[in-house]
């Protein structure tokens, strides 16, 4: 009789279900997730590095301009004043507790928007809130904000694209690249942006089979060009470039040139190819399935098909 320790397979351990549904629900809640922390670091970039700054611009210039309407305290006698207020030039004047004087409809306005906090001691304090009230309201930075972002963009795309903002450019990148520390980081910024943002996409022509990285050792492999004219050269025949994939990334990898007649075309689409690659060979196309495989899963299927029995 065989001995049951022999015949039985490694026991699960207790905690294996467990572990597996937390790594399954890891795997569904990371991709939003990650998204939503990347979309969010974003705009706290923006609006902590370019909405600000130009918002602190943009109020100390309007603060600048209103407070021109202050008038001093020394410019009106006791006698035109009227409880708090006085009229110059046909103009009424509310005088604040530093004892200036603003312009009546100005200090309204303010109070109305504080309200019920009090008005500002000071007239230029005065005057702050009244921009921010009035000019600075999200609903009104953020689109202006947007709207001024993407014309600068424009402007700049379109000067770029011309012979003169090229040239001009690349002196300012020959300096960059002439800065010890500063250097290393810009180029790798700018490849990762390059990648992001270029135009000019990979384009893959189809999908096949190379031995790699040995004889008798096939990896899935997409065509990209038909490589170098000296490498064609040297082999004495047709040769192609192809991106070697890499899993579960199908977007990193290595490129290669092979000899066309040492490639084997596949008969399935991009889709399916970067399935398998992503799955590490687990998703493969129906189509592409082994017979011993589909002999297993025949079964399977046959049994599903048939109808459920009925208790009498």
């Amino acid at each position: 009789m065989a001995d049951p320790e022999l015949t039985t397979g490694p026991k699960g351990r207790p905690l294996d279900p467990f572990r597996r549904a937390v790594l399954r629900g890891l795997a569904v809640l990371l991709p939003p997730l990650l998204t939503i922390v990347i979309f969010v670091w974003v705009g706290n970039t923006v609006t902590n590095y370019l909405l600000e700054p130009l918002e602190r611009g943009a109020r100390k210039v309007l603060v600048a301009h209103f407070q021109k309407r202050i008038l001093p305290a020394n410019r009106v006698s006791k006698n035109q004043v009227t409880e708090g207020r006085a009229q110059l030039d046909g103009m009424i004047y509310q005088q604040t507790a530093d004892g200036s004087f603003v312009p009546v409809d100005d200090y309204e306005f303010v109070q109305q928007a504080l309200e019920p906090l009090p008005v500002p001691e000071r007239a230029t304090q005065l005057y702050r809130d009244y921009v921010d009230k009035k000019f600075l309201q999200p609903h009104v930075v953020i689109p202006l904000f947007l709207c001024v972002f993407l014309l600068v963009l424009y402007l700049l795309g379109r000067f770029l694209a011309a012979g003169v903002g090229r040239l001009f450019w690349t002196q300012i990148e020959r300096l960059i690249h002439r800065l010890p520390l500063i250097r290393n980081v810009y180029s790798s910024v700018k490849q990762v942006t390059d990648f992001m943002f270029s135009e000019r996409d990979i384009q893959y022509t189809r999908v096949v089979a190379v031995e790699y990285p040995r004889r008798g050792i096939w990896t899935l492999a997409f065509v990209t060009g038909e490589s170098l004219l000296d490498i064609r050269c040297a082999a004495n025949e047709p040769v192609m470039s192809v991106l070697v994939p890499t899993s579960p990334m199908p977007f990193t990898g290595f490129t290669i040139t092979v000899r066309k007649s040492e490639t084997l075309d596949l008969n399935i689409t991009m889709e399916q190819a970067f399935q398998f690659i992503v799955s590490c060979g687990v998703v493969a196309p129906e189509h592409q399935i082994s017979q011993a495989q589909a002999d297993r899963e025949r079964p399977r299927r046959a049994d599903a098909s048939l109808p459920a029995p009925t208790s009498e």
